[in-house]
């Protein structure tokens, strides 16, 4: 736990993969939640491209976003390889694979790049069971 809500607690830049303009879905109502709690969340969506969420430019693919401290994951694990190349490259502090989604393969590949893993565990849900507010900037 101390990790994830360290991770938490210091991940101002937010890139959402995955994001998505259906309420109902967790990649829009999880990302909306950590925008409203001051994240600065840049969705990613290549079929949202251009359009805006949370007031920011969605974004089509990881490779049009620098400064990343944290990459929140909103896709099925067997997508997650199709990200893997994306994630080094953009080599940030930690992704985050949301409840339900886990990829030993993918977690090793980034771990061993020094990247921060976090399987199965709901960034919202977090939040809210520490009491976190904003993140230290």
């Amino acid at each position: 736990m101390g990790d994830s809500r360290r991770i938490l607690e210091t991940s101002l830049r937010v890139a959402v993969l995955g994001a998505t303009d259906r309420h109902h879905k967790a990649g829009f109502y999880v990302a909306e939640y950590l925008s409203k709690q001051g994240y600065e969340v840049l969705p990613v969506s290549p079929r949202l491209a251009g359009s805006e969420l949370f007031g920011r430019r969605v974004v089509a693919g990881l490779a049009e976003l620098e400064d990343i401290d944290l990459v929140d994951v909103f896709r099925r694990p067997e997508n997650l390889p199709g990200h893997l190349d994306e994630l080094l490259e953009l080599k940030p502090r930690a992704v985050w694979f949301q409840l339900g989604i886990r990829h030993e393969g993918v977690a090793a590949a980034l771990r061993d790049a020094g990247i921060a893993v976090v399987q199965d565990r709901c960034t919202l849900a977090d939040h809210r069971a520490w009491g976190l507010g904003a993140p230290a900037r």
